[in-house]
């Protein structure tokens, strides 16, 4: 049996750091190979789960790799943005709201004796259900989410630039530019609103926890 560390997604999650490390080098010098390079390493999120449930070489190492691969690599992408971007405030919060809200849903997670933090079987809400329910429409969201930020950094000029002026130039685009950034505008509002409920959700499981303890 070959070690966890060899599993083939894991193999995969080790060629997405050096695909992140290298289009993050160059995000400044050659922005289209950025995108290029750092959608590839998107896709290969999907790729990885894929070769783990067909090889059955799913694994707790696996699942953390994957976890903080995808929040670094999106942390780094909205720090750039904060950068090109007024106010970019809005991407520093967009940052810690995503890093927040998946840190407390993974602990609470564990505190609930999970195998993993999309096990929601147990939640009231039917947001969280249908995302971690129903792969379709969580893989919309998260392909939104990412793909409107790559746009954004696209578009982004080498000053800082006002955030609503380049939204509007977008949608003075062509029409199929228009319609893939509105329908990932959607997507990516739905997702924030997910990281919400997701938050709000994991946090009264940790106090639940505690209260439970105290007794």
């Amino acid at each position: 049996m070959p070690s966890v560390y060899l599993y083939i997604p894991n193999i995969i999650g080790y060629f997405r750091i050096i695909i992140n490390f290298k289009a993050f080098a160059i995000c400044y010098s050659n922005k289209a190979l950025f995108a290029i390079l750092y959608f590839i390493s998107f896709v290969l999120d999907g790729v990885d789960g894929w070769f783990a449930r067909k090889f059955n070489q799913a694994s707790t190492f696996g699942a953390v790799l994957d976890m903080v691969t995808d929040r670094v690599s999106t942390a780094c992408l909205l720090a750039l943005l904060s950068q090109f971007y007024r106010p970019g405030l809005v991407f520093l919060i967009l940052l810690g709201l995503d890093i927040t809200s998946h840190w407390f849903q993974m602990y609470s997670s564990f505190l609930s004796g999970k195998t993993s933090h999309k096990d929601v079987k147990h939640t009231g809400n039917w947001l969280l259900k249908l995302y971690y329910g129903h792969r379709p429409f969580m893989a919309f969201c998260c392909v939104s989410c990412e793909v409107l930020y790559i746009i954004l950094f696209l578009f982004a000029d080498e000053k800082s630039t006002s955030l609503l002026s380049v939204c509007r130039g977008i949608l003075n685009q062509s029409p199929l530019i228009v319609l893939v950034f509105v329908s990932t505008l959607i997507g990516w509002a739905v997702k924030q609103l997910t990281n919400i409920i997701q938050m709000k959700t994991a946090a009264d499981a940790c106090v639940m926890y505690d209260l439970k303890r105290s007794k």
